[in-house]
């Protein structure tokens, strides 16, 4: 049942990867249908019902390859090389949902830190794999989601998810 006019939505510089091609770093987003995990907020509230972790410097999401806690969420120190912070200088996190590729397992090197996040503007900018929409849109959508519905995002293009259909 169609609740919603369709939102204008950026992604990967590169466009959606092939499914199981995605790489870190290669600037595509991943094909699939995943998890809409947690939910990261600079603010004391959310709109709506799900639950959420207020963000603080502490917070970033490690994205090396060769670390123990590669994509996954970690608040304080970690011996990773590299790392997203999750509370940036810009709103582009201010609502930050964990989109959940590359989770049951993880397996280092194809991909992490993929979130449904803010836009820098009114028009949805590409980013390096993320979702990205406007504010509105995503208060919306934490209005209308609940946690007992699992919320879960199908990501590709069209071509490709009609090819996964038909296998």
């Amino acid at each position: 049942k169609l609740v919603s006019a369709p939102v204008k939505a950026g992604i990967g510089r590169k466009g959606f990867a092939e499914r199981g091609e995605k790489r870190e770093g290669d600037l595509n987003s991943p094909t699939g249908f995943f998890g809409l995990g947690r939910l990261f907020c600079y603010h004391n509230s959310v709109p709506g019902k799900m639950p959420f972790i207020k963000t603080t410097a502490a917070d970033k999401w490690i994205d090396d390859p060769e670390s123990p806690d590669y994509n996954r969420w970690v608040r304080g120190a970690t011996s990773a090389k590299s790392w997203e912070n999750l509370k940036l200088t810009s709103d582009e996190y201010y609502y930050c949902m964990v989109i959940e590729y590359n989770f049951y397992p993880v397996v280092k090197g194809m991909g992490s830190a993929i979130f449904l996040h803010l836009s820098m503007g009114e028009d949805p900018n590409p980013g390096a794999g993320c979702v990205i929409i406007r504010q509105k849109d995503m208060e919306w959508l934490l209005k209308w989601m609940t946690p007992e519905s699992n919320p879960s995002i199908l990501m590709g293009n069209e071509k490709i998810l009609m090819d996964i259909l038909k296998n």
